[in-house]
């Protein structure tokens, strides 16, 4: 077996399972969720008419490559909603979601002979950016949020010998948990490092269409182009799940450097990854409409107009950029067992930030707050904000 697998550590839902096996919850209560980032809200039924009209594509090997009209429809969509232009030949690949991609493209980024590279991530993070690392063979380094500083990465934390052996920087904007979006300067400090050094910048911005004022948030390739940089050793990935609401779909792009964006295409024609004709189809028809993406974000905004002001009156909570989290910090700190008594006591699931993070520069980023996914639906938010209040106006630490 390959001996890598040894240095992955558990998911954070395998571990929050772990700390809660022996409680049980109030039955008095319906189970809320707020754990699990899943959308909640209906696929959209354009989504679903495309999928139920090209079974056809079921009969047929799909290209890796994805067809041209998917690839257009993905280059289209970035010129509207960033104003890049990519070449759909070159600069664009369909990919089964922005996880299976950022997990592969490490594979692709890392030279296995390499034994002290580096890859940076964000910290508290998606999980999958340190397994991908560990088992490209790579040390993950992470660079804490501050939440001094609206939970932006300190990059500033990374020393010029650990950047110096960093070969792939995993960005994440608007950022799980925090919702924090990087303005123009963080993306300025990221790409004059990636040009000193040579590394690879991925920004993940699988939440990029939602968020809660007219602001729409900044994308890696629009702050490259708006610095006049260009594309070098810069890759976004985004997906349908969050925008779209459909996860099960299993549908993305990457999109920018050509010269990242080709070796990769000939990774994935080995590693079968190619794309169903009829999820293509069914992307297409996503790519190509806003009207349901507007809708989806309205019904986010109400939520979070709903739900933030209640929390606050208890927890360290506020409206983030975006994305559809409530990052809180809870009183006493205790954010595991905070999680373990509102489970308890109110049949209300939420997930530790610790467990979301790691110790680094002497501190765990995460420990002391609750990551809260708004995913269900307005009254059941609702429900599990009021639990959350009644709960923790009597929680003693």
């Amino acid at each position: 077996m390959n001996p890598l697998l040894g240095s992955l550590n558990p998911y954070p839902f395998e571990r929050l399972r772990e700390l809660t096996k022996g409680i049980v919850p109030n039955p008095a209560m319906r189970p809320i969720s707020l754990g699990i980032g899943e959308p909640k809200h209906p696929a959209p039924p354009l989504v679903e008419r495309a999928l139920c009209g090209n079974l056809d594509g079921l009969s047929n090997y799909p290209p890796t490559i994805g067809e041209p009209a998917l690839r257009e429809s993905i280059a289209g969509w970035v010129q509207r909603r960033y104003g890049v232009a990519l070449n759909p030949a070159t600069e664009v690949l369909p990919v089964l979601g922005s996880r299976e991609a950022l997990f592969s493209l490490a594979q692709v980024v890392l030279d296995p002979a390499e034994r002290d590279a580096v890859v940076v991530c964000p910290n508290p993070f998606y999980q999958i950016y340190e397994g991908a690392a560990l088992l490209g063979g790579a040390q993950p380094v992470f660079a804490n949020s501050d939440p001094a500083r609206n939970f932006a990465c300190d990059w500033s934390a990374i020393d010029e010998a650990t950047w110096a052996r960093t070969r792939l920087v995993y960005a994440c904007s608007p950022g799980n948990p925090t919702g924090a979006v990087m303005p123009l300067g963080e993306w300025q400090r990221l790409f004059e490092l990636s040009d000193r050094y040579g590394f690879v910048i991925a920004s993940d911005e699988c939440y990029s269409e939602i968020y809660f004022n007219d602001q729409a948030p900044l994308g890696g390739l629009q702050a490259a182009q708006a610095l006049g940089r260009g594309f070098r050793n810069l890759v976004m990935l985004s997906s349908l799940s969050k925008r779209s609401n459909v996860p099960g779909m299993r549908s993305g792009f990457v999109a920018g450097d050509a010269a990242i964006i080709k070796p990769y295409l000939l990774y994935r024609t080995y590693h079968g990854s190619a794309m169903s004709k009829l999820v293509q189809m069914a992307s297409i028809a996503a790519w190509n409409d806003e009207a349901h993406v507007e809708a989806n974000r309205a019904l986010y905004r109400l939520k979070f107009d709903r739900v933030t002001p209640m929390l606050a009156e208890v927890l360290d909570v506020r409206l983030p950029d975006a994305a559809f989290y409530l990052w809180a910090g809870v009183p006493g700190g205790d954010d595991v067992r905070y999680a373990q008594d509102l489970l308890a006591q109110y049949n209300v699931a939420v997930l530790p930030g610790s467990l979301l993070a790691r110790d680094a520069h002497g501190v765990n980023p995460g420990a002391g707050r609750i990551r809260m996914a708004l995913v269900a639906g307005v009254d059941e938010c609702v429900e599990a904000a009021e639990r959350i209040v009644a709960f923790t106006r009597a929680w003693r630490p």
